[in-house]
């Protein structure tokens, strides 16, 4: 009897050791930096419109909000260039790029908005630290003042002067 007791003891005991069996896999998660960047399909086209002498006198702006909005995995620059005609290198540089928060805003501790003159060199005009989701940034475009672009119309007609504004989005 006692026999019986530890040969089904030892036989539940090996049974068990065999329910009990073990193997292992190894997980990798990659994650891959992206990087986003939309302008506001709305806002395609902005126009710094001078129409008296006041505007000559003091600049014009035209605000976009929520004119960029910003995906990105971590931290990122956006930067802003131009296309332009070398005949019209001049004028552009009297235009200034400011943005600041948007309606869904970057974290302020995290992210630094910088004003730039618009030129053909790209140049960092939000630096973040941290990653953002669908994010936005409003974006005022502001023509100079001072009467620094009296005499650039002919036979008093309009003059336009168009220019193509790169936005670009790079990690940091």
């Amino acid at each position: 009897m006692f026999l019986r007791i530890i040969m089904t003891a030892f036989l539940f005991g090996f049974l068990s050791f065999e329910l009990y069996a073990q193997n292992s896999v190894t997980l990798n998660v990659n994650l891959y930096p992206i990087q986003t960047l939309l302008v506001n399909t709305a806002q395609k086209e902005v126009n710094l419109e001078y129409n008296t002498r006041e505007d000559y006198r003091n600049g014009v702006v035209s605000e976009q909000q929520d004119h960029l909005i910003i995906y990105s995995t971590g931290g990122f620059q956006v930067k802003v260039s131009a296309v332009t005609a070398a005949i019209d290198k001049d004028m552009l540089s009297n235009i200034i790029i400011m943005p600041s928060s948007g309606s869904k805003p970057l974290e302020q501790s995290h992210v630094m908005y910088t004003g730039k003159n618009i030129s053909e060199i790209e140049q960092p005009i939000i630096s973040a630290t941290k990653g953002a989701i669908d994010k936005n940034v409003n974006i005022s475009y502001k023509g100079a003042g001072n009467d620094a672009l009296v005499g650039l119309t002919k036979n008093n007609t309009p003059a336009n002067h168009t220019y193509t504004v790169l936005y670009t989005i790079v990690s940091q």
